[in-house]
């Protein structure tokens, strides 16, 4: 197993991608952006950042989604993840195993369906984690919350103890929370419906 340095930060970007995409009538991580897809446009700006290990949860059927991940580590659980704190479940158990990751390290979160993810945030907020005094660090733009949100490692036992009701949101009445402002418009640019995949590409020049 690999031995790590406790004094380094090692910091891992998780992509709960095993979502069905119901109001989207179709796998929306698939749809064309720009000269990629909307997942490759993701990945590539989490390889763009200073991210350590980018971890993609998905099910057993998306054999297309699995040919578009690239270099990151794909973690499939046995059973589909029902909810995106399943996956969150499924990647940060794969991190623990595979990483036995320490108390200072870190791990972000933002949606798969985040084609405009902007690597200088995920930057932004990884410069602003204080081992020392850990915190959830979220950028806000307008002091309208968004993503990528890092969490200490420390705090990723607490997802087990989340309720079959709560998401992974909870943690931040939970925990610490650092806002963190930021000029860009992207921390708030997922997609759910056509209308949204539609209004992004307009804004984006397609």
């Amino acid at each position: 197993m690999e031995q790590h340095d406790p004094l380094v930060n090692r910091s891992f970007a998780i992509v709960p991608a095993a979502g069905r995409s119901r109001r989207m009538r179709q796998d929306k991580l698939l749809l064309p952006w720009r000269n990629t897809t909307v997942i490759g446009s993701l990945l590539a700006a989490w390889r763009t950042s200073d991210v350590d290990e980018v971890i993609v949860v998905m099910r057993q059927d998306q054999s297309e989604l699995l040919t578009l991940c690239g270099n990151a580590t794909v973690v499939i659980p046995p059973i589909a993840p029902p909810e995106m704190k399943d996956s969150v479940l499924a990647a940060l158990r794969h991190i623990r195993k595979a990483f036995s990751p320490a108390e200072t390290d870190v791990w972000l979160l933002a949606p798969a369906d985040m084609p405009q993810l902007d690597p200088s945030v995920a930057n932004q907020v990884l410069a602003a984690h204080d081992p020392d005094s850990p915190a959830i660090i979220v950028p806000t733009t307008s002091g309208k919350r968004g993503h990528p949100v890092l969490f200490p490692w420390s705090f990723a036992s607490l997802v087990e103890t989340l309720s079959d009701t709560e998401g992974v949101n909870a943690l931040l009445e939970r925990c610490p929370v650092r806002e963190l402002e930021c000029r860009s418009r992207s921390i708030h640019g997922d997609l759910d419906t056509p209308d949204d995949y539609e209004r992004l590409r307009d804004e984006t020049g397609r």
